[in-house]
């Protein structure tokens, strides 16, 4: 069936575009102007016992003047509403009979496409059988209502309004919305009052320094990722070309500079405008960009992607961007314009992106994984974007060192071929995230081990010329630099073999925060050689014992696909000074804000932010994303924080800390507050 969107005529093709948006992002999206300041539809819920003795749910829907209602009876092809219960409900709807003021109606904005809608109010009967496929009775169904209408040439929709229906205590029908609702009992529970982040009672600590070597680590990472692009097959043989090109095409020495100078830095700025489109997300979550990084289906797509990179790299098949575009840019490149400067590096941009796509998807990835943001987006683009274009203005520059390069071969196949197995690596990485934000069980963290160890004597016995592919060079001597790789590589898995023993050499601190942590483990929790938070997930238990031990609360903001995270549980808190102060003088809590367990029905609710916006807390992770947010103004993980048991802060929270020493003497000045203020209060 053809979409509807196909239909309209050009004429018409900006509003269907907004439409398009309106149907993929579920929001409201106005073809015009519109009186939206009442809710353009309402709904009552209810239900009765239907003759047959199977219950029926009575949708109401209230529509205000010079608005209409769209039909169940629509096709997906056009604009439409329907009614559908949750997909791990095993009962069913058997039909729906539609009730109200019907208009048929042939619709000029979509090509006068016949069209059935309601006005002023509608009654939709919605049949249901809740007899589940072993024959017991569905109790309880939730479903949601998902509608769209239509005032002149403004649309609304598709939106969706939840509700559930049971059964009374005497044994009657009631449905009703299950909208989330606004809670003040809960919204106090995450918006702290007592917590003043401004005047702690001991003024050490912070985590702007930590920030801004955060920052300066994503930009190096991103140099790194460019100078890897920059000797893959697509771009290396580039720089003499396009370096001559500039030198001998130009009027003089100096023009010819200017341009390449000119050529590196649009390199640079292409890049960099990459980032652009992150800066206009919705920003009333401040913890939107850690839900996408640990996005459950995301990390699976990055997964499948970083598998097929690497299948590309084996040399299966190439990816690349559509012939028309890359013509179509190269056809305005002119070295005579600063515009057709522009235009050779678009073309270079997007001629490599064959080779240099999977490395700047692998770089940015790990930008997200870094609590980022737009801002951590955009250096890491710009470290990656400098080490792509600076050689080339610096070649320019010095063009003798031309002759140093060395000539392009089979020795660029095995770098792609090299990166292709660590690519494969990656896509374990966020595979694993998904499986621990979910709990599936899937990759322990000896699993993880095992895999990367036969990847990494994969790579060793291609190294060796063991292992071939059919588009590798004819065999020859093996040159002294892959036998020192593959060498490496060797080491690298002998040194991960501890990792799947129950001992406490499992912990390997150099590839620490990568695989699942040491709890996450097939010898069971138990095998932890860390330190072991006394409460997970559990903030008022934890604040419970601490009242109860009269100890100052550690509050662990943590994620499970969060690496620093992991690198402070094995490599930090294991040291004794550390250890013996978080276990003797704290209660630990940790707080999983990318965990995805839904929470139970009575502990979801609405919550209105610091800056007045709605979020929804229906996960363990929202409701401890948004403690964090609110009480500390910070979405960044790790993240500790010292508090008593009466809730007041006793220092400045911290980020990530490497530094044991220095972490030791932040967890000192914290317990040294919480006795202080103690005294205090006996006085």
């Amino acid at each position: 069936m053809n979409n509807f969107h196909d239909t309209i005529p050009l004429i018409r093709a900006g509003k269907v575009f907004l439409l398009f948006l309106a149907l993929l992002f579920g929001g409201e999206r106005s073809f015009a102007q519109a009186d939206t300041t009442k809710q353009a539809v309402t709904w009552d819920f209810s239900a009765q016992q239907g003759a047959d003795g199977k219950p029926i749910l009575v949708l109401r829907a209230h529509i205000l003047d010079g608005w209409r209602l769209y039909s169940t009876t629509m096709p997906d092809s056009l604009p439409n509403s329907r009614v559908a219960l949750d997909t791990a409900i095993k009962g069913k709807i058997t039909g729906i009979e539609e009730k109200g003021m019907i208009q048929n109606k042939k619709e000029p904005l979509f090509n006068n496409a016949g069209t059935r809608s309601f006005t002023g109010e509608a009654q939709w009967l919605v049949h249901i059988d809740p007899t589940a496929g072993d024959g017991s009775d569905q109790r309880d169904l939730k479903g949601t209502v998902t509608f769209m209408a239509i005032y002149k040439d403004s649309v609304l929709g598709p939106l969706e309004v939840p509700f559930r229906y049971g059964h009374t205590a005497g044994g009657g029908l009631v449905a009703k919305s299950a909208a989330l609702q606004g809670s003040a009992g809960a919204a106090n529970e995450l918006k702290k009052t007592s917590i003043d982040l401004a005047n702690p009672i001991n003024k050490c600590g912070g985590t702007g320094a930590e920030k801004n070597s955060g920052l300066l680590s994503i930009f190096f990472l991103g140099i790194l990722g460019g100078l890897v692009g920059l000797i893959m097959p697509c771009t290396f043989p580039m720089i003499p070309l396009t370096v001559s090109f500039f030198t001998k095409r130009s009027a003089s020495r100096t023009k010819g500079i200017a341009n390449a100078f000119l050529y590196g830095f649009f390199i640079f700025l292409i890049y960099v405008l990459i980032s652009v489109p992150f800066y206009f997300l919705k920003q009333n979550n401040t913890n939107i960009l850690n839900t996408i990084s640990t996005n459950v289906w995301l990390n699976v797509g990055f997964a499948v992607v970083f598998l097929v990179f690497a299948l590309s790299f084996f040399g299966l098949f190439e990816i690349t961007l559509p012939s028309s575009i890359s013509n179509s840019v190269d056809a305005k490149s002119n070295i005579s314009s600063v515009g057709g400067v522009f235009f050779m590096a678009l073309t270079l941009a997007i001629v490599s992106f064959s080779c240099t796509g999977p490395i700047l998807g692998t770089f940015v990835a790990s930008a997200f994984g870094q609590n980022g943001g737009p801002v951590q987006l955009t250096v890491v683009l710009a470290g990656f974007g400098l080490a792509l274009g600076f050689p080339f203005a610096l070649f320019a520059l010095f063009p003798s060192w031309l002759q140093s390069l060395p000539r392009s071969g089979g020795w660029m196949n095995t770098v792609k071929i090299v990166f292709g197995f660590v690519e494969l690596a990656l896509a374990l990485k966020y595979l694993s995230n998904a499986d621990l934000v979910t709990h599936w069980g899937l990759i322990k963290r000896e699993t993880f081990f095992a895999i990367w160890i036969l990847v990494s004597l994969a790579l060793v016995l291609y190294l060796l010329g063991i292992i071939k592919f059919h588009h590798d060079p004819p065999p020859k001597k093996l040159s002294t630099p892959r036998i020192i790789i593959a060498l490496v590589f060797l080491a690298f898995a002998l040194y991960l073999i501890p990792g799947l023993t129950n001992t406490k050499y499992a912990n390997i601190s150099l590839v620490s925060g990568f695989p699942p942590p040491l709890s996450y483990s097939l010898y069971g929790s138990d095998a932890s050689k860390g330190v072991e938070a006394n409460v997970i997930n559990d903030y008022d238990k934890a604040l419970a014992l601490a009242k109860q031990q009269h100890k100052p609360l550690l509050i662990d903001f943590t994620g499970w696909a969060c690496v620093n995270c992991r690198k402070m549980e094995e490599n930090v808190w294991p040291q004794e000074i550390v250890k013996e102060k978080i276990k003797g003088d704290f209660i630990l809590v940790s707080l999983y804000v990318d965990d995805r367990k839904i929470l139970p029905d009575d502990q979801q609710f609405l919550f209105t932010t610091g800056d007045g916006s709605k979020k929804e807390i229906r996960t363990v992770g929202d409701k401890f994303a948004t403690l964090q947010s609110e009480n500390f103004k910070n979405a960044s993980q790790p993240l500790y924080v010292v508090i008593s048991p009466d809730e007041q802060l006793m220092n400045y929270p911290v980020g990530y800390t490497p530094n044991a020493k220095e972490y030791a003497q932040w967890l000192q000045c914290g317990l040294d507050a919480y006795h202080q203020n103690k005294s205090l209060s006996r006085n």
